[in-house]
């Protein structure tokens, strides 16, 4: 191997890490923006859309104040106020952590994020959850 190959292997490394390590800076801006600016304080944020015309609790809501609350570094309030999304944390991170490696390796992006059995089974909890929080008893899972 010559210099101007390892050069060259070099500069595609630090350019494939450019989109994740940009994913991590704009995650890192929201945590902090969102951890300076109080969310348990009206108007700060909009209103859920959904939460405002129908009275009911989206997968989403909640999610602001969890946010708020991990970056205050208090995981059991984010959990009782967003107990999914702080669920979802080890799994993104899990890919996010994929997405470097193989940026690093100078590996091809995948096109495909899962397998779309893994998909649908997410996206089947997240509509039980979404059902299940607005029911009586699941009234824990509320906001």
């Amino acid at each position: 191997m010559n210099i101007a190959t390892t050069g060259r292997r070099g500069t595609d490394r630090i350019k494939g890490l450019l989109a994740p390590l940009g994913v991590a800076a704009g995650t890192g801006a929201v945590f902090a923006l969102v951890g300076a600016v109080d969310p348990n304080e009206p108007g700060h944020y909009p209103t859920c859309p959904f939460l405002w015309l129908t009275g009911l609790y989206c997968p989403g809501c909640g999610t602001l104040r969890s946010i708020h609350a991990l970056a205050h570094l208090d995981p059991v309030a984010a959990l009782g106020l967003n107990p999914l999304m702080v669920a979802m944390i080890p799994f993104l991170l899990f890919w996010w952590g994929r997405w470097v490696v193989r940026a690093w390796q100078g590996r091809p992006r995948r096109t495909t994020l899962a397998h779309p059995a893994w998909l649908w089974a997410f996206l089947a909890i997240v509509v039980v959850y979404w059902i299940v929080r607005n029911l009586p008893f699941g009234a824990f899972l509320a906001p």
